[in-house]
Parts: C-alpha cells; structure tokens; sequence
C-alpha cells in the first residue's frame, strides 16, 4: 500500500475534473479523495497498491476532454488507512 498527495494545476475546475477523479479511482481500485482549492486548482489523495496508483496518476494527468492539466505536483506521503472509497469532497 502507498500513498500519494497530488495538487493539479491548470484548467482543472469547472470542467468536470473531480467527477473524472471519481470515476477513474473506482477503475483502478484507488481510495482518497479530490477537492477543489481555492486558488483554481484540484488536491487528490490517492492509497492504493503502487500499480493502481500510478495508473490512476496516468489519468490524472491526461484529465477530461474539456480540462488543460498544466502541472501535477507528487507529493509522497504515509498511508492514512482512513478511506474505505474514494470521495468528492467540497
């Protein structure tokens, strides 16, 4: 089990960012969550095993048709356990 903090930046609220986030956790088998921040850009908590995490990094950096990711920052944090599913938060 790994853990990693993403905040993505770009074009990324609006466009339905955090419902793509959602839809591919579930894919991937990813628990966390996404939330916008208040200066435009999107915070993602992914756990999951090393594979499903990177695939769903992979994602995260291509996005919905209508975003223009500009960067993703990887943080690598500690495993919380605290997730049972991966959420949309406001």
């Amino acid at each position: 089990m790994i853990a990693r903090k993403f905040l993505i930046s770009g074009d990324v609220q609006g466009v339905g960012y955090r419902y793509f986030a959602q839809r591919s956790s579930a894919r991937h088998q990813v628990r966390g969550y996404v939330r916008n921040l208040d200066d435009g850009s999107v915070e993602v908590w992914a756990e999951g095993n090393a594979n499903s995490v990177n695939a769903f990094r992979l994602d995260l950096a291509a996005g919905p048709t209508h975003s223009l990711v500009g960067e993703i920052e990887e943080l690598v944090v500690e495993p919380s356990g605290l997730y049972s599913t991966f959420r949309i938060e406001r």
